[in-house]
């Protein structure tokens, strides 16, 4: 079951005053997981650009995913990274995101019976992305995920590298 929250998620915004404001797209989580916590979450637009992405390379939701991790290095010290992975590896937390909600906000065809899109994260990334929300923005300044990361302490200007 998934859970869509369109309320201001907490610990986003109250634990880090310099923090991104919370997402203005309804916030999904995935199937088996319960809402908050130390998961992973994804915006509705996140998924939309997710599922887009996939389309243009090609890589069809039952033969592949997103991998979600975090690399040493960045004026912050870490830096996020994503990419595109063909499987989940042993040991990775997989979430799985139904495309059934995404029926109601997209001009494209019906996804109800779709496979869900998955999101992979190694055990070492978990560490420091639990309790993130994965945003899509896009504006006149800048277009490109956003890491909504409750366990970042300090951020570098563009937003692409932390430290925890």
């Amino acid at each position: 079951m998934v859970t869509l929250q369109t309320e201001t998620p907490t610990g986003a915004s109250a634990l880090q005053p310099h923090a991104p404001a919370a997402p203005a797209s309804p916030v999904l989580t995935a199937e088996g997981e319960a809402p908050g916590g130390k998961t992973i979450q994804v915006t509705v637009r996140a998924l939309k650009r997710i599922r887009a992405a996939m389309a243009k390379e090609g890589i069809s939701p039952a033969a592949g995913g997103l991998r979600v991790g975090i690399t040493g290095g960045g004026c912050s010290g870490l830096s996020y990274n994503i990419r595109f992975d063909t499987q989940p590896r042993d040991r990775d937390r997989v979430y799985a995101f139904p495309q059934s909600h995404l029926d109601a906000v997209s001009p494209e065809p019906a996804t109800s019976d779709a496979p869900p899109l998955r999101l992979f994260v190694d055990p070492k990334s978990y560490l420091y992305l639990a309790g993130m929300i994965l945003d899509y923005e896009e504006t006149l300044m800048r277009q490109g995920f956003n890491f909504i990361n409750p366990n970042s302490t300090k951020s570098c200007g563009c937003g692409s590298s932390f430290s925890a």
